[in-house]
């Protein structure tokens, strides 16, 4: 690969998106707008962002890597995670936006009026948050190694400083216009390749390739899925969703809770069709370039094939085009991370102003710098569904009981939360260690959302209902305001 492509590619985003931010820059004054935009953001600038925000390096490159290596079972990933917006839309959207909160805590505390489950709350989003940037910098470090061959911490680094910059300046409506360019970025870099080498296969004579039986063998089809590790990841990404808090945050943005039901709709059509097109990249790919998942750089299919199947500068410009969507993937989900955590660092440690979120931000940026340049990736979609299978056992039951049902306590919440983070974090940080002691764990511990949201519901519901007398007194009226449209 022509090292040029990459680093032009790498450039133009960079610089486009810095030049966006800036943009916003000189319309962000108020503590509101870095926080949540004034809640100003209408529903398609906000599912723009959203999209960018959400569609991550497990999605640009991730799922395409998925279905080479797996066939089939890797397509359960693009519809669990446009599935999780159903979710989002029947049970969270309104009343979230309803609630007049700036940050998943800032609602645990209002709900519960308890501090104790408001810093359970912000621990686990900044520990969630960090997990999820983890995979973008790992992800921008193999494309510049793949396609500047500079070494991989370079990625790294340039993704966390850019991101830093980004939201450290303008706050969350300077990140609103820079994530909405980045998510019709991604989709232009993904739809526009497909579509060319689809039409280049059909028009002329194709490489060599695998016959049907080959790239897709029974082995791998429908009818040899593992029910238990299926169903357990449709859990995880269906409810983990809920709990995600650069997604959350944005129904903060939203004028009112019918914008963000519109918000979610409108996202939920714009996710049905990006999803398309790397499932396409992963058909392509195991017909066409199978060795990549010997080779382990499986995750790396959607750069290298147009230039496989195109050669000349046709390939080239659809490379560059490629490479340009996935740096905006790395960029655009990192940044929505990082203005989350910043603003419930930026509550809790420092103060909630202007300054102190410009501090967490860049704080927000270093620390999972630091795990990226010492760990490397284990599959980019494979390690960002252990994040969801978090992220449901934790925050996911605690908004919908609090939204849903009137027992709710600090306590049940507390102790439903941390016995999901304690269950889901031994099964996806000891998983290998239990598995090779005692073989038979192994799918229980790879999917563990199926038993360890379940259990997390059962605590918060059992304590709560053993601490009747601590349901808040104002809990009626809060759920009122949850539940009730807004007066037009």
């Amino acid at each position: 690969m022509n090292s040029f492509i990459g680093y032009a590619a790498i450039a133009a985003v960079a610089l486009t998106s810095t030049l966006i931010a800036f943009f916003g820059l000189r319309i962000s004054r108020t503590t509101s707008d870095f926080y949540v935009a004034s809640r100003t953001v209408r529903p398609w600038w906000n599912a723009s962002a959203i999209g960018g925000e959400y569609l991550s390096a497990a999605s640009f490159l991730g799922i395409a890597g998925l279905i080479l290596l797996q066939g089939s079972d890797g397509l359960w990933f693009p519809i669990g995670y446009t599935g999780g917006y159903l979710m989002l839309l029947f049970f969270v959207a309104a009343p979230l936006r309803r609630s007049g909160a700036y940050t998943i805590s800032d609602f645990t505390e209002a709900r519960l009026e308890s501090r104790w489950a408001r810093r359970v709350t912000s621990t686990l989003v900044i520990v969630i948050g960090w997990f999820y940037i983890v995979p973008q910098l790992q992800g921008a470090a193999l494309t510049v190694r793949i396609t500047t061959g500079l070494p991989s911490w370079a990625g790294s680094v340039a993704v966390a400083v850019l991101v830093a910059v980004i939201v450290a300046a303008g706050g969350m409506r300077s990140i609103t216009f820079v994530q909405a360019f980045q998510f019709w970025l991604k989709l232009t870099a993904l739809a526009v390749p497909v579509v060319v080498l689809l039409l280049v296969l059909g028009g002329g004579d194709p490489p060599e390739q695998l016959t049907p039986a080959e790239a897709f063998p029974p082995a791998v089809g429908p009818g040899d899925l593992d029910i238990y590790r299926t169903v357990s990841l449709m859990v995880a990404l269906l409810l983990g969703t809920l709990g995600l808090p650069h997604v959350l945050v944005r129904f903060y943005t939203n004028p009112d809770g019918v914008a963000a039901r519109r918000t979610t709709v409108i996202v939920l059509a714009l996710l049905s069709v990006f999803y398309l097109f790397p499932t396409a990249f992963g058909l392509l790919g195991r017909a066409f370039a199978p060795d990549l998942a010997l080779s382990g750089e499986a995750d790396a299919l959607v750069l290298l094939l147009p230039g496989r199947l195109i050669p000349g500068l046709v390939g080239d410009l659809l490379t560059a085009l490629v490479i340009a969507g996935a740096f905006a993937a790395f960029l655009s989900t990192s940044s929505g991370l990082v203005v989350s955590l910043a603003g419930v660092i930026s509550q809790d440690l420092l103060g909630g102003s202007v300054r102190g979120f410009r501090i967490a931000a860049i704080a927000s940026s270093l620390i999972p710098l630091l795990v990226a340049l010492a760990t490397d990736s284990a599959g980019l979609a494979g390690s960002v569904g252990l994040v969801f299978a978090f992220t449901a056992s934790t925050l996911c039951p605690m908004l919908i009981l609090g939204i849903w049902w009137r027992g709710l306590t600090a306590r049940g919440a507390v102790s439903g939360m941390l016995a999901g983070a304690s269950l889901s974090g031994i099964a996806i940080l000891g998983g290998p260690l239990l598995s090779s002691v005692v073989p038979a764990l192994a799918p229980f511990l790879e999917q563990p959302a199926a038993w360890t949201v379940p259990i997390s519901v059962i605590v918060m519901v059992f304590v709560s209902r053993g601490d009747r007398r601590g349901v808040p007194r104002d809990t009626d009226a809060f759920l009122t305001r949850l539940h009730v449209p807004e007066s037009r």
